[in-house]
């Protein structure tokens, strides 16, 4: 089909690109999706954007869930694709359609059910904060399904080749945000200001629209989706095949953000404010981990097709493609945080006694951002033969470390800067350590000439 990428032939360059692009373009306006949230929440106090930071960090753990079937579904969909297997391809996205329906319902169930102590894990100071907290998890978390079936949609598509579709439905997502934010927060005619639960509504809401986009997309295309069939139970081996490769990714993006909570905690102990400067700082800093994460997408249905077609020489041309592509971003990132970071933090938040703290996050954060983007597009080319383990591995180990890190750099003279340069290192050496090990174990495989990895 025209809209799909052909990722087995052709051009490497362009192939990556016409596949990358809106999958980057798609990961900046989901980020967009919550730049914005913060803006128009930044103008109504520190406190607010306290609350949704808290309560987000609960919509950041489920997209660590999502990972299973988003993740295992990706690679294997594709590697069958790449093997010519279609049925094979059929299935595994049936499985991880229903997987990812089922773990949405049961998060959204829990958020719903635990929302009061999930919220007091905090131990956030005013008790405005902690409701306006627990109101934005209620909406957001309890609507969580329709994020969980958009992430597998995206994960399916993108191992077609199909990315554009994702593009277009966010795009209009974004759309739709950007008008109700306002119109929900502060009010307009009859429609009263709601604050913080206008913000939860008009995010809900987006992705309610994103997900009739994609049902709309997805509903005459005629190589997978019109013969999943959803009622029909999966192979239960194509179902362990998801679990085990999107596990180990899920796993790691589950305990960053346990480990993040644990984090906002001990951030905590310097006010509520300090707890808005992180929310709108990663906000601000995900413009370089979102577009490398839409690019480690990229590289994971590229590498999975090609594994699976046995094309060795097509994979290494197209890693070291993306890795130079990423490492320019990286750099570029990098000079813009650390050269304007009053500018870009006054966007969101502009009271005085605030922004000392935000232009110190970003400047300390901007030094890890190449390391980062070199971690994350690695990452993606390891999930595309379905090794997901080493990025794993990497991630945890070094994500644990940030907890007694944060801790014994907090208790210096550097105070809550010891927090952020905790954060800023372990970038660093996971940026370091994964590129090797891929090296390692992908000249083992280019060399033996074997088509398993």
């Amino acid at each position: 089909m025209k809209r799909n990428v052909d990722l087995l032939e052709g051009p490497i360059a362009g192939s990556m690109a016409r596949l990358a692009f809106p999958i980057m373009g798609t990961s900046l306006i989901q980020m967009a999706y919550n730049m914005v949230d913060m803006i128009w929440i930044g103008r109504v106090s520190s406190n607010a954007v306290a609350a949704v930071g808290a309560a987000g960090m609960y919509m950041w753990l489920a997209n660590g869930i999502t990972t299973i079937p988003r993740i295992g579904g990706q690679v294997t969909v594709g590697q069958s694709l790449g093997a010519m297997d279609k049925e094979a391809a059929i299935d595994y996205a049936r499985a991880s359609m229903r997987m990812g329906t089922l773990l949405g319902i049961i998060y959204g169930i829990l958020c719903v059910l635990f929302a009061g102590p999930l919220i007091g894990f905090f131990k956030l100071n005013s008790p405005e904060v902690i409701r306006d907290a627990e109101i934005y998890l209620l909406i957001t978390c309890g609507a969580i399904v329709f994020s969980f079936l958009n992430q597998v949609f995206t994960g399916i598509l993108t191992a077609m080749g199909n990315t554009m579709a994702a593009f277009r439905a966010t795009t209009i997502g974004l759309i739709i945000n950007l008008v109700l934010d306002p119109v929900l927060i502060f009010g307009v005619g009859p429609i009263p200001g709601m604050g913080v639960t206008g913000a939860a509504l008009a995010t809900v809401f987006a992705q309610i629209i994103v997900f009739v986009l994609y049902l709309a997309t997805v509903w005459s295309e005629p190589v997978i989706f019109q013969h999943i069939h959803l009622t029909q139970r999966a192979d239960k081996q194509h179902v362990r095949d998801i679990v085990r490769i999107g596990f180990p990714p899920a796993v790691q993006d589950a305990l960053f953000s346990g480990i993040s909570m644990v984090i906002a905690r001990l951030i905590a102990g310097w006010g509520d404010a300090a707890v808005a400067v992180q929310k709108v700082g990663s906000q601000i800093e995900s413009i370089s981990w979102m577009a490398a994460g839409g690019f480690s997408t990229a590289v994971n249905a590229f590498v999975a097709q090609n594994y699976g077609a046995g094309k060795r020489e097509r994979i290494k041309k197209g890693y070291k493609t993306a890795m130079g592509i990423m490492a320019l971003w990286g750099i570029f990132t990098s000079f813009i945080l650390i050269a304007f970071p009053e500018f870009f933090f006054r966007i969101f938040i502009t009271e005085k006694d605030v922004l000392p703290m935000g232009v110190d996050y970003l400047r300390i954060i901007g030094i890890s951002e190449f390391f980062m983007c070199m971690e994350i597009t690695t990452a993606g080319a390891f999930q595309g033969f379905g090794k997901t383990v080493p990025p794993s591995v990497t991630g945890i180990v070094f994500n644990t470390l940030r907890i007694p890190g944060a801790m014994l750099l907090s208790s210096t003279a550097l105070g809550l800067n010891g927090v952020w340069w905790t954060l800023s290192l372990s970038c660093v050496l996971k940026g370091l350590v994964l590129p090797v090990w891929f090296l390692i174990i992908f000249v083992k495989y280019y060399k033996s000439g074997r088509k398993e990895f």
